[in-house]
Formats: C-alpha cells, structure tokens, sequence
C-alpha cells in the first residue's frame, strides 16, 4: 500500500512500499488508514491484498473515503464522504484516477457499507 512502487518494493520517492499510510484499525478485509506525508487524506491507489477495502481517515479522524480495488489490486471505485460533488454528498466515483468512469449517488450495498464503516470506527474503542 503506498509509495507507487510496489513491483519493486521500493516508490519513485525511495519510500519503502508500505511506508505511506499508518493503519489504525482493521476489522475483517476493511482497514482503516491515515495518510503519513500531510495532514490532507489521500487515498490508496492500490493494494497488495486481494478484496481488501480502505478507509481513508484524516488528521482530525474523521472518515473521508472508501475505496474499492479490481482483481488487478488497483483502486476501481472511491465513496467520498466528506465533500459535495454535483449536490451528492456522500457520492461514489467509478475509476482508477477517480472520476473517468463516472460519479453517481450510493447504491443501496454502498449506503450499507457506509453504515458499516460508520459503526466500526465510532465504536472502535467499545469492545
């Protein structure tokens, strides 16, 4: 996860694959991620584990984005939560780069995952 570079483990930046994002929680294949280089929330544009999903978390811990990835690990579909796009806010925008294949309020199993997030990372210290 991280760095651009993970064929050779090592990104464009000399950054250690892995290196970008700190992980704060994980629960099943979903896992909850901070960007490390700025207090902006940028999300993954892959991953190295298959069906996983990421939730993007910024500097305050307030969840910004889901992300979905392809068979090919790379980013296919991205919830934004914080942010009005087009008068949809939450909305999902289709594509690896974020928007070239379209943006379209939550389906009802995107809403569900919303919800889901939601509840993980609120009561995340309630065990």
């Amino acid at each position: 996860m991280g760095g651009r570079g993970a064929s050779s483990g090592v990104s464009v930046k000399g950054k250690p694959y892995g290196s970008e994002y700190t992980t704060l929680l994980q629960s099943g294949n979903i896992k909850f991620v901070r960007y490390n280089d700025s207090t902006s929330a940028k999300t993954p544009m892959e991953t190295m584990t298959r069906g996983r999903v990421y939730v993007t978390v910024n500097s305050e811990d307030n969840l910004v984005a889901i992300t979905y990835y392809d068979n090919a690990n790379k980013r296919r579909k991205q919830i934004d939560l914080t942010h009005e796009h087009e008068g949809k806010k939450p909305h999902t925008h289709e594509g690896l780069w974020h928007d070239e294949n379209g943006t379209h309020r939550l389906t009802p199993e995107e809403k569900a995952m919303v919800e889901r997030v939601q509840k993980l990372w609120y009561n995340r210290h309630s065990k």
